[in-house]
């Protein structure tokens, strides 16, 4: 996996946002409300996972952050033979090793914008509250894509809602916190048969679709 340089830059020289804070977060980021909150998601997307297709062999998360999601798929998955984890925190990355028992977990630092693995690699990519980070989300699922066997699916869960129309003019800007904006940039990714899933209160939604086969 293509690592971070320690200016926190991606090999195309844009900066990671908020890289920095997940790095000092690592060590408790599973601990106190916020992360019973994490942990919440993560469960509700490992069971969107189990129920969106067939029990997957290879799985990659895109932004693993401590591998709590891997490692709580991997109980629900005897049969899968790969579970990967990427993050460009190196602290994250560092914690998600170190929690990590089963052997067919595997944690690496990267982007999603930067997926250093060959073509059809991934039966499964999910990717939970990472999408929002990512510095180029449409170069992000073009990756996705690219890593996903023919009829392989993407789990992308994040904060996508109307409510939150008016920061993608402001803070947010240009980012895919909406339905409509992020089921555009799948589709110009290649995904089809999208399916949206609400996940957590009003905000927090999740979108299943599929790579067609090639």
């Amino acid at each position: 996996m293509t690592g971070r340089d320690p200016s926190g830059r991606d090999p195309s020289g844009r900066r990671y946002r908020d890289v920095g804070a997940f790095d000092d977060r690592a060590l408790g980021y599973e601990a106190g409300w916020l992360g019973r909150l994490h942990r919440d998601i993560a469960d509700r997307s490992v069971a969107l996972v189990l129920r969106s297709g067939p029990p997957p062999a290879r799985v990659l998360d895109v932004g693993c952050g401590p591998g709590y999601l891997l490692r709580r798929l991997a109980g629900f998955c005897p049969t899968a033979e790969q579970l990967v984890g990427v993050d460009p925190a190196p602290s994250m990355v560092e914690q998600a090793g170190a929690r990590a028992l089963d052997p067919r977990l595997g944690f690496s630092s990267g982007s999603a914008e930067h997926l250093a693995f060959t073509d059809g690699s991934f039966d499964v990519v999910v990717s939970t509250t990472s999408f929002d980070h990512w510095v180029d989300q449409g170069a992000g699922l073009v990756e996705c894509a690219r890593v996903l066997a023919p009829g392989g699916r993407i789990v992308l869960v994040d904060q996508f809602s109307l409510l939150l129309l008016p920061t993608v003019v402001g803070d947010r800007r240009g980012k895919a916190r909406t339905r409509g904006r992020a089921s555009t940039l799948l589709g110009r990714a290649g995904f089809v048969d999208l399916r949206w899933h609400r996940i957590y209160a009003s905000i927090i939604s999740g979108v299943t679709a599929t790579i067609p086969g090639r």
